[in-house]
């Protein structure tokens, strides 16, 4: 009996060495890999991040309402329907929204065309054709600012009322 727990006891010894050091190789390995992770994360983050985080800052955004309403009559199959939308501008740059309203009568004129221009089924039907509608506006005014200012002074049109009769 005591041959064989000798023969037992330095098998045992020896796996158990063997798991010890795979177990402290494993924690070393995963030990550095954090240590050099958090070096280079926290190097990298110093000065240029910090000048990166101010350049992406927008500034505050300005609304510019377009006073008076428009009003926009359809014919829908022999009767009268009528559109009224009050819209606000947003921008970024209170100057340029300034220098938009010269040209405030021509904004106005394709804003009346494009509107006048819907089927009055798809602005009744549901909240998406007033969305398209509205990117459509966004995009009729961003077109007649990059022509007559040299950008997109406007970043969208907001409905402030939008009514169908």
């Amino acid at each position: 009996m005591a041959k064989s727990d000798a023969v037992k006891d330095p098998a045992t010894k020896g796996k158990l060495k063997l798991i010890l050091l795979l177990v402290l190789a494993l924690l070393l390995a995963v030990g550095l890999s954090v240590g050099a992770t958090w070096f280079f994360m926290h190097k990298s983050e110093s000065a240029p991040a910090a000048d990166a985080a101010q350049s992406n800052v927008k500034a505050a955004a300005i609304y510019e309402p377009l006073a008076p309403a428009f009003v926009v009559n359809f014919n829908q199959n022999g009767r009268q329907r009528y559109m009224q939308v009050s819209i606000t501008m947003q921008g970024r740059s209170q100057a340029d929204l300034d220098a938009l309203k010269v040209h405030m009568p021509v904004i106005r004129n394709n804003l009346v065309m494009m509107f006048s221009g819907q089927g009055f089924d798809t602005l009744a039907s549901s909240p998406v054709g007033q969305e398209m509608l509205r990117q459509k506006a966004t995009a009729v005014v961003q077109e007649v600012a990059q022509k007559e200012v040299g950008r997109p002074v406007v970043d969208q049109l907001l409905f402030t009322n939008f009514v169908l009769q």
